[in-house]
């Protein structure tokens, strides 16, 4: 039955509405009210009302059909639900109530459904945690059961708590797990990953609060109470919470316009120098290049350096290993200023997920990234002499090319691009 039970004024004769309305009744209806709104609004039991005066006795008579003489009277729900339905009124007590106003509530029901979506915020925490890496750590159910003591805060809805606890298993996953790399990361940049905003995680929101006791107990640290507390867990968590500290390397970015900004990349990239950018300066940047410039991107840092020691004049972004917020902020306003992107990475199962990422994303070409290009270089590194790196994990299949996951596998060498600098360099002049 549905928590609310309504009837329409006029479901009751007006004579029968105003007479049942009478002052004489209002005691037994509060009464009922409050009984039927307690039971699932079921007409079952009974109820005593004592120190009734002349007009109620009166009232109460006629309406039960029998003679009330004492101050004290037992009506029984049941017998009194038959006779309104036998009576004028035509209508059961639930009904009748309803139809004298106002809608009844169905509190038991009610209770049940506040239970029951409880029950699926918890359960949805508990299979989130499941499904995650952090499964198998000693800290995480400790943190479940200690938001289960703390419980959701008022205002925030059942969905809402659902989603803000997928939301902090990702963040902590991100984070802790133990196939993380555990590198150094901005809260806003963490932020806009789990949440799509870079203010998601902002001191005073739930979910940072949510993160931060996780970090904590991992930690084994004091939940923080203050702001030099909250600084110092993100940082046990290798979060810097600001925007200056997690950068892109870039070298060779020639924006147009006048600005200082501007300006101070023109001239770095004239002396050949390298520029980390910070999401700050992303925000503040209004990057327009020509449109049509083809801006290479690599994963290791080691080619930029190789780039701006050979004075090579193509403009390049490093991933640093991993295309993070930062790093993609930057070729999202170097692809909406109209540039083209060439890509090349490691030959390696995570730089072929690298790979897919950028390219599916950019559109990008692949840059000496193909199974005969994977062929030659693993033959002129064999014939160097340089030690072979085994390929370990999961095989990944390369979007821009199906043969070359195959090739990578009958080898079964890993070609990080240090392997192949002189000819990335050569590209780049």
């Amino acid at each position: 039955m549905s928590s609310r039970a309504n009837a329409p004024v006029d479901a009751l004769p007006a004579e029968t509405r105003s007479w049942l309305s009478g002052s004489g009744l209002a005691r037994l209806w509060d009464a009922v009210r409050k009984r039927l709104e307690g039971n699932g609004l079921h007409a079952m039991g009974s109820l005593r009302l004592s120190g009734l005066d002349a007009q109620e006795r009166t009232a109460l008579s006629q309406l039960l059909g029998r003679t009330v003489t004492s101050s004290t009277v037992t009506v029984k729900l049941d017998a009194l639900d038959a006779r309104l339905r036998a009576s004028a009124a035509g209508l059961g007590l639930v009904e009748t109530l309803c139809a004298l106003g106002p809608p009844l509530t169905d509190r038991q029901s009610m209770r049940a459904d506040a239970k029951a979506q409880r029950d699926l915020v918890w359960s949805s925490l508990s299979a989130s945690l499941t499904a995650s890496p952090l499964v198998e750590q000693p800290w995480a159910q400790q943190w479940s059961d200690t938001l289960r003591q703390a419980g959701v805060p008022r205002g925030v809805t059942p969905d809402m708590a659902v989603r803000t606890f997928q939301q902090a298993v990702q963040a902590l996953t991100l984070l802790l797990a133990p196939e993380q790399p555990g590198t150094t990361r901005g809260r806003g940049e963490l932020a806009a990953e789990v949440t799509g905003s870079a203010h998601g995680l902002d001191d005073g929101t739930w979910l940072a609060r949510l993160v931060q006791r996780g970090i904590a107990l991992a930690h084994a640290a004091e939940l923080p109470d203050n702001a030099a507390g909250r600084r110092a867990t993100w940082r046990l968590a290798a979060v810097t919470p600001d925007e200056v500290s997690s950068t892109v390397l870039s070298y060779g970015l020639r924006p147009q316009g006048d600005g200082w900004r501007e300006r101070a990349l023109r001239e770095r990239a004239a002396h050949h120098a390298e520029v980390h950018l910070t999401l700050r300066d992303l925000h503040t940047h209004q990057l327009s290049l020509p449109s049509g410039t083809l801006v290479r991107i690599c994963e290791n840092p080691r080619v930029v350096e190789a780039a701006a020691d050979r004075a090579c004049t193509q403009p390049i972004v490093c991933t640093s290993g991993s295309a993070t917020t930062v790093v993609l902020t930057l070729l999202d306003a170097l692809a909406a200023a109209g540039c083209r992107f060439a890509y090349h990475g490691d030959f390696d199962w995570p730089g072929v997920a690298l790979a897919n990422r950028i390219i599916d994303r950019y559109d990008a070409r692949p840059w000496r990234l193909h199974a005969d290009d994977y062929e030659q270089l693993a033959a002129h590194t064999l014939a160097l002499g340089i030690p072979q790196l085994p390929l370990t994990g999961r095989p990944v299949d390369a979007h821009w090319d199906t043969n070359l996951a195959p090739a990578m596998t009958a080898l079964g060498t890993a070609l990080h691009e240090e392997a192949t600098l002189d000819l990335l360099v050569e590209d780049l002049n």
